[in-house]
């Protein structure tokens, strides 16, 4: 899960411009985490300014390899010369699961490993396990992380989840601010590559211009096609390149908005990478997340990858046109959607023929309306607010 795999760092281009991957606006002593070529990385404690001079006194350092292992040595942060540890002899590991069956395997210890078992008793170590079910399957996914990371523990991939979803918490606070002080209805669109996202925005955009302004923010990992192609109709549109990182983040749409002039009271479509797990963790500033499931697709999609369809406000089940040529259940599509989200709201769409297109356009007409409600109404008691101060001024 790229919550603990880093993905995207230094990767990230908007309109062909290396973005930085932090706002260089780091507290003291927090925690931060290096990846060097060979696919090492090691996280410290952390003190710097704007300037990132590393001089800091001798101190241990954990690395932890590509392949699971670690050592630990002096470190004086110029990543040179890092020889590791000796490995430790082999030995046995016991397991004890949940529902009472054991299991040993032969386990080695690099370097300095120590085993806290504070958390959780027997089998609690600082490396991940996973479990075999009786269908033959395997499931990486059933510790409190979630995820599976090599040589990373539940509890840590559990950290630097959180410190790195706080993170993006708070600048999507600041793009949903800076949103609602202008009226914008954002919408953050998400889907799996072939979709039809881009088609549908273009088609949307043309029922719409004429009656709102439209702005768009496109995510790929390459090229800026899908930005030339909304350029066309003629709404402003700006390309964020993610290189090897599989989603947009609240930073690089707060960067964005800096770059692309958003109007008062208008509709900011943002076309999210091709991808149904990622995207589903980072809130972006917006209104609300719309997922599109195409009927190519499977209609158990929405079981198979249940966080975004949890995450989501709005499904739009696209290319319905083509569902007489398909054996695809509509209906039962709907119902595994609704039953990881029971508030979720479904429209079934075609680009091609506009089946449910005034359905779809109503809706977003809604949203535009309680964004613009909304921003009259902070204005409002800003100005009555400003009123009751001239007034206390003037009685002195």
């Amino acid at each position: 899960m790229c919550t603990t795999c880093g993905c995207s760092a230094g990767e990230t281009r908007i309109e062909g411009d290396a973005l930085h991957s932090h706002d260089h606006q780091h507290e003291h002593g927090h925690e931060h985490w290096h990846v060097h070529e060979d696919g090492t990385a090691h996280s410290h404690g952390h003190d710097h300014g704007h300037g990132h001079q590393h001089a800091h006194d001798e101190h241990q350092h954990e690395h932890v390899h590509a392949d699971g292992s670690r050592h630990s040595h002096p470190h004086h942060h110029d990543h040179q010369g890092v020889t590791p540890q000796p490995a430790a002899p082999t030995h046995g590991h016991v397991h004890t699961h949940a529902d009472g069956t054991q299991h040993s395997h032969p386990h080695t210890h690099e370097g300095e490993h120590h085993h806290a078992h504070a958390e959780g008793g027997q089998g609690n170590h600082g490396h991940d396990h996973h479990h075999h079910h009786g269908d033959g399957s395997i499931d990486y996914g059933s510790g409190p992380a979630g995820a599976h990371a090599p040589g990373l523990s539940q509890k840590r991939m559990v950290q630097i989840e959180r410190d790195i979803l706080s993170k993006n918490d708070a600048y999507a606070a600041r793009n949903r601010q800076a949103l609602a002080e202008k009226g914008v209805f954002a919408l953050n669109l998400v889907s799996s590559p072939g979709s039809g996202k881009t088609t549908l925005l273009c088609r949307s955009i043309e029922e719409l211009k004429a009656k709102v302004p439209v702005a768009v923010i496109e995510g790929d990992q390459q090229t800026s096609f899908d930005a030339e192609r909304i350029r066309a109709t003629g709404a402003p549109a700006l390309q964020i390149n993610t290189g090897k990182g599989c989603h947009l983040d609240a930073h690089m749409v707060g960067h964005a908005l800096d770059k692309l002039e958003v109007q008062d009271d208008s509709l900011l479509l943002i076309e999210n990478v091709g991808n149904l797990v990622c995207p589903a963790a980072f809130d972006l500033g917006e209104a609300g997340k719309v997922v599109i499931l195409s009927v190519t697709e499977g209609e158990d999609k929405p079981l198979k990858y249940p966080d975004m369809f949890r995450a989501a406000r709005l499904m739009l089940l696209s290319k319905v046109d083509l569902l007489p040529h398909l054996t695809f259940d509509a209906d039962k599509a709907v119902e595994y959607a609704r039953r990881v989200n029971p508030a979720l709201e479904v429209i079934r769409v075609s680009t091609t023929s506009g089946e449910g297109f005034p359905e779809w356009l109503t809706w977003v007409e809604k949203g535009l309306a309680a964004a613009k409600a909304a921003r009259q109404e902070n204005v409002a008691t800003l100005k009555a607010r400003i009123a009751e101060l001239e007034s206390l001024l003037a009685r002195r």
